[in-house]
């Protein structure tokens, strides 16, 4: 599998199998050494009004076929909240 849309998607897809939440976004990628490296935005806890919905950050490892080897999560957040040193 080469179609660099294709492995994203199916990372998403199963990280939300596996974490139980929805995969939102890939914030970045790279590809090196024939393996993926994916930061992926899930939301963990939908609340109302949307803007203090809580959700993570994972990194996310993807072999070279395309299997999920490994994530985390590195980071949790309310979505209407920037970082600190964000201008």
């Amino acid at each position: 599998m080469t179609n660099t849309s294709d492995i994203l998607r199916l990372a998403c897809e199963e990280l939300t199998r596996l974490t139980g939440c929805p995969a939102e976004t890939v914030s970045s990628f790279e590809r090196a050494d024939g393996r993926w490296r994916l930061t992926v935005e899930v939301l963990e806890l939908p609340r109302v009004p949307d803007t203090v919905s809580l959700l993570a950050t994972y990194d996310v490892e993807i072999d070279g076929e395309g299997q999920l080897t490994s994530y985390r999560r590195i980071r949790r957040y309310e979505r209407g909240r920037a970082d600190e040193h964000v201008r």
